[in-house]
């Protein structure tokens, strides 16, 4: 069982879709379910994460500087199949533990973050480890109720990235850290991810059901098209070796005023559809 205050963090994030208040308020934070070495008993967890592009997230067992790896980390290593929740979906995956170099470079970009996790290390004499949580292909289950739902959901994930985004270049020193490169290209990925799925599944199905929808739809895959354009300049200005905070900055914020607008008028069309009653 966990203790009171993970159990309370626990029943907030799964009520509020990944929200949580107090110390982790604006924090990366997912919920990681892994089975018990011993007891073989599930055991879930509230843990920080960094994006670390594509398909995984990484994992630091840091126990805030204790002596001994925390439980959560002892399980993975036994049995690396977990659950993930990150407020919007869940999912199973696969941790895997990073050995040198790659674990060096990996808390480098922690630490360029949150300096933090330097003050966590020095405070012991294990070396903290670095897990990656890769994603195993099959379909992420949304934590939502109905099809509008999972939608609002999945918008809510966007919105809340871009935000501690916007807050942590506006928190950066003059450069631009390697942390913050790789949380703005884990952004860019998913949103296009996202729109190609709803360009080949979604929209299809919806014009084929209400033909009404039509002009919406096309006005939404005009978006589309604008908000890539718009991707494709924020990993134009990130990719630069000396990439100008005040510049990416700029760009994030043409992006969240297309983006925010397209979000709302897309859950005006498509969620009443989506959400009727089947006649």
């Amino acid at each position: 069982m966990p203790n009171d205050f993970n159990q309370q963090i626990i029943e907030e994030f799964r009520a509020n879709g990944g929200r949580v208040g107090g110390y982790f308020e604006g924090a990366r934070l997912l919920l990681l379910t892994t089975v018990g070495s011993r007891s073989g008993a599930p055991h879930t967890t509230p843990v920080g994460y960094l994006p670390d592009g594509g398909e995984r997230v990484l994992v630091i067992a840091s126990a805030g500087g204790a002596p001994k790896h925390p439980d959560w980390y002892h399980n993975l290593v036994a049995n690396p199949r977990v659950t993930v929740e990150n407020g919007v979906f869940t999912y199973e995956a696969t941790a895997v533990v990073l050995e040198g170099a790659e674990r060096d470079r990996a808390f480098a970009r922690a630490v360029d973050t949150d300096p933090g996790w330097a003050d966590y290390q020095a405070k012991t004499t294990r070396v903290i480890p670095v897990v990656a949580l890769q994603v195993i292909p099959g379909p992420p289950q949304p934590n939502a109720t109905s099809w509008g739902a999972a939608l609002k959901l999945i918008h809510y994930g966007f919105r809340r990235e871009l935000a501690l985004i916007r807050k942590e270049i506006t928190e950066s020193g003059p450069g631009l850290g390697a942390q913050l490169r790789v949380n703005c290209l884990t952004l860019c990925q998913g949103l296009h991810n996202h729109h190609t799925g709803e360009e080949a599944g979604m929209f299809p199905l919806l014009a084929e059901r209400h033909p009404a929808l039509a002009p919406a739809l096309d006005r939404l895959r005009e978006e589309h098209e604008r908000i890539a354009a718009l991707l494709d300049d924020l990993q134009k200005v990130i990719s630069s070796g000396a990439a100008d905070p005040l510049l990416v900055v700029a760009e994030v914020e043409r992006l969240t005023v297309e983006l925010e607008s397209h979000l709302t008028y897309e859950e005006e069309q498509l969620i009443p559809i989506l959400d009727a009653p089947a006649v």
